[in-house]
C-alpha cells in the first residue's frame, strides 16, 4: 500500500508516534521511502514510483525548506505546471509532479488545487504560518483519514496508520455502521471509527495553529446545455477520451489495461491502442458460471487490437483471500467484485506496474440499468402511503425470491419505487437493508441507539441539492458523490495498492466529467437504453457485436456461493461465540436470514455485508474494544 502518514502539534511532533505510522506503510511499498520532522511537525510517506525514478523521493520541499509536503497519487498535467514554475523563477531539484506542490503553494495558496489535473491527496506544511494542508483530489481516487483534538492533527492514507497511536480510541461509530448496512460502505465523512473522519472529494481542510477549517473546491454544474449537432458531440467525445487517455499513458514503467468486455473498458483499450507506439497488454477476469463471465466479449476487443491477451477464472476455491481482503480494507466493505477487482490487479502486477481502467464512464454517460429504471419511475406520481406500504412489501418479495436481472426482479424493484416519494426512491433502490430490515436485526441495545438515524437522507439530501433539471441527472449526481468515491474507487485503489498497482481511469478526468455532466439527459438514457451518446461515439472503435450486448457489471455468483461452498463459512463467521458476543445482532435474526436464504429467498448481498463486518472485527477490532455507545452521545463525523 503507498500512502501518507503525520501528525502536527501546536506544540511538539511526536515523532517516534509518526515513525511508527509511516512504518504500517513503509514496510509494504516496492520503491523508495522518505521520512521528515521538525519540532513542529512530522510528515512521513511510502509511494509506489512511477514517473521520475531518480530524483522523485519525498518529502519534497521548496528553496528555503520552510515549505514541505508528502503526496500520493499522480499529478498527469505535471510538466506544464513544472515549465510555469521555473518560467516564474522557481528552482526545481527534480523532474517529477511532487514538487511542484510546495512551488504551486509558494504561487497561489491553498487555491493550488484548482491547477491540479490528477488523482492525489496530498499533505503540505507551511513552517512560518504554523499552517497544514490536508487535500484529496476531486473525486476521490485517493484515500484520506484525519482526526484532531484541541492540539494536534493526525492524518494518514490508512486507518492503520492512525491505529498505531496508542492513545486514539478504537470505538466502533454506531451511526457509521448503521450507514453501512444500508450501502455496503461507511460513507464518508464517516469512518467507522468514532472520532476519526474521511476528508472529503473535492475538499481542502486547513490546520493552522489548532483551528481546522474544511472547505469545497470542485462540485459539478449539470445545468444542461443546448445540443443541435449530436454528431459534433460524438466527435468531441472521441477527441477528450483520447487526450485523457494519452496523458495517463505517461510511465516509466510497464502499462496496460483492464479489459472486462464492458463498453467502457473497451474504449479505453481502443484509445490506448491508437496512441501506444507498442503493443498493448491487457488483462481480464473469469467466472466458470456463464452468466458473469465476459470473458469472450473482451477476447473481441484483444483480437481487433491484437493485444497481448491474459485471463485469469475467479472460483470459490480462491475465495481463501477473504480474511485478506478484510485487513486490506480498513472498514467493513461489502462490495462482492473486491474479489475479482483483487485478481486482477494481482494477474495485471505480473506484467505491469500501471493499468488504465474504464471506471467512471457509467456515472459520466448513464450506464446502469437503474438509470433507465429512474427514469420509468419518474413518471410515476407518489403513491397514497397505505397502498405504498403494501407495494413496498410485494416488491421486497419478488425482487429477493426472483433471480437478478429477471423480469420479476425489475417488477419488484419498480414497486418498490413507487411507493417512495421520488427523492427517497433512489437511496431505497441503493440500499442493502432497509430500515426495518435494520431494525429488526439489531439487538435491543444498538436498535435503540439507532432507531431515529435516516440513513436515506444521505442521498436525499444530494438528490434535492443537484443543479440537474432532471431526475436522471439527480441520481448522477448522488452516485458521483456517494456510491463512485465510497465504493467503486475505494475498492479499485485498497485492492490495486495491495498489489502494488496503479490504476488510472481516463473517464474520470474533471474536464471530461465537465464536458458530460452538462449534456442533456436524453443524449445518455432514453426509455431502457443506455450510455447512448458514448455507444455512438465509440462504434467506430468497437465490434459490432460488443455494442448489442447488453451491460452485465463486475458481479460474482453471490448467492449461489453462499448456498454452497461459503455455507459452511458463513454459518461458522456469523453463529459462533464471538460474533454473539458483540451484541450488535439478534442471534435467532440472524439465523432466520441464513435459514431463508438456504430456502430459495435472495438474501445473498444482506448475509455478505454481515460476513464483511464480522470479518472486518477479527481482522482490525481490538480484544475489548468498545462496540456500541451507549446513552445520547452522537459523535458521528458531519
Amino acid at each position: 500500500m503507498c500512502g501518507i502518514a503525520g501528525m502536527v502539534s501546536r506544540y511538539a511532533a511526536d515523532l517516534e508516534l509518526v515513525r511508527r505510522m509511516c512504518e504500517v506503510i513503509t514496510h509494504r511499498g516496492p520503491d523508495g521511502d522518505g521520512f521528515h520532522g521538525d519540532e513542529h511537525a512530522a510528515l512521513g510517506m511510502r509511494r509506489l514510483a512511477i514517473i521520475d525514478l531518480t530524483t522523485g523521493d519525498q518529502p519534497v520541499y521548496n528553496e528555503n525548506t520552510r515549505i514541505v509536503a508528502v503526496f500520493n497519487g499522480e499529478i498527469y498535467n505535471f510538466a506544464e505546471l513544472r515549465r510555469d514554475l521555473i518560467r516564474r523563477g522557481h528552482q526545481m531539484r527534480s523532474a517529477g509532479d511532487s514538487e511542484c506542490l510546495v512551488h504551486l503553494y509558494e504561487e497561489y495558496g491553498a487555491d493550488m488545487v484548482q491547477r491540479l489535473r490528477g488523482m492525489f491527496a496530498f499533505a503540505l506544511w507551511d513552517r512560518d504560518r504554523q499552517r497544514l494542508i490536508l487535500a484529496r483530489d476531486r473525486v476521490g481516487k485517493k484515500p484520506l483519514y484525519w482526526r484532531a483534538d484541541d492540539t494536534s492533527i493526525w492524518f494518514a492514507s490508512e486507518l492503520k496508520s492512525l491505529e498505531q497511536d496508542p492513545r486514539m480510541s478504537r470505538e466502533t461509530d454506531p451511526v457509521a455502521l448503521h450507514h453501512y448496512l444500508s450501502y455496503q460502505y461507511v460513507p464518508a465523512p464517516w469512518s467507522i471509527y468514532q472520532g476519526v473522519y474521511k476528508l472529503l472529494p473535492g475538499h481542502v481542510l486547513i490546520w493552522e495553529r489548532g483551528r481546522i477549517t474544511v472547505r469545497r473546491y470542485w462540485e459539478l454544474d449539470r445545468t444542461p446545455r443546448p445540443v443541435s449537432d449530436e454528431r459534433q458531440q460524438e466527435e468531441r467525445l472521441r477527441e477528450l477520451l483520447l487526450e485523457a487517455t494519452r496523458i495517463r499513458m505517461v510511465s516509466e514503467r510497464p502499462i496496460g489495461a483492464f479489459l472486462s468486455g464492458g463498453i467502457d473498458s473497451s474504449a479505453v483499450v481502443a484509445a490506448m491502442a491508437m496512441q501506444s507506439p507498442g503493443q498493448v497488454k491487457t488483462f481480464c477476469i473469469g467466472f466458470e458460471e456463464s452468466r458473469y463471465d465476459e470473458r469472450h466479449k473482451a477476447r473481441l476487443v484483444a483480437d481487433r487490437y491484437g493485444t497481448d491477451h491474459h485471463e485469469m477464472v475467479v472460483t470459490t476455491s480462491l475465495l481463501d483471500i477473504l480474511p485478506r481482503l478484510a485487513w486490506h480494507f480498513d472498514e467493513p466493505f461489502a462490495d462482492s467484485s473486491a474479489i475479482p477487482s483483487f485478481y486482477a490487479a494481482q494477474l495485471s502486477r505480473r506484467h505491469v506496474t500501471v493499468t488504465l481502467s474504464g471506471d467512471g464512464g457509467d456515472e459520466c454517460f448513464g450506464g446502469y440499468q437503474r438509470y433507465a429504471l429512474m427514469n420509468q419511475a419518474g413518471r410515476i406520481p407518489a403513491v397514497p402511503r397505505a397502498l405504498g406500504a403494501v407495494s413496498s412489501r410485494i416488491g421486497t418479495v419478488f425482487a429477493e425470491r426472483s433471480a437478478a436481472g429477471s423480469p420479476l426482479r425489475q417488477l419488484g424493484r419498480l414497486m418498490r419505487f413507487a411507493a417512495e416519494p421520488p427523492p427517497r426512491r433512489y437511496p431505497s433502490l441503493m440500499s442493502c437493508f432497509t430500515q426495518e430490515q435494520k431494525l429488526r436485526i439489531y439487538s435491543d441495545a444498538l436498535g435503540h441507539r439507532l432507531a431515529e438515524v435516516d440513513s436515506h437522507s444521505l442521498l436525499k439530501t444530494v438528490f434535492e441539492n443537484s443543479s440537474a433539471d432532471t431526475d436522471l441527472g439527480r441520481v448522477l449526481d448522488v452516485d458521483t458523490l456517494t456510491y463512485l468515491p465510497n465504493d467503486l474507487l475505494v475498492k479499485v485503489d485498497i485492492t490495486s495498492m495491495a498489489n502494488s498497482l496503479e490504476i488510472r481511469s481516463p473517464f474520470l478526468d474533471h474536464h471530461l466529467m465537465e464536458w458530460a455532466a452538462t449534456l442533456p439527459s436524453a443524449l445518455k438514457v432514453h426509455n431502457r437504453r443506455t450510455k447512448l451518446l458514448l455507444k455512438r461515439a465509440v462504434a467506430p472503435w468497437l465490434p459490432e457485436e460488443l455494442l448489442r450486448c447488453p451491460k452485465q457489471g463486475f458481479g460474482v455468483p453471490l448467492a449461489a456461493w453462499l448456498r454452497g461452498e461459503l455455507r459452511e463459512l458463513l454459518y461458522d463467521v456469523l453463529t459462533d461465540d464471538t460474533a454473539r458476543g458483540r451484541n450488535l445482532f439478534r442471534p435467532s435474526a440472524v439465523r432466520g436470514l441464513l435459514q431463508r436464504h438456504i430456502d430459495g429467498a435472495d438474501h445473498g448481498d444482506r448475509l455478505w455485508t454481515l460476513l464483511q463486518l464480522e470479518l472486518w472485527h477479527r481482522a482490525h477490532a481490538a480484544e475489548g474494544d468498545p462496540v456500541v455507545t451507549n446513552g445520547d452521545r452522537d459523535r458521528c463525523g458531519r
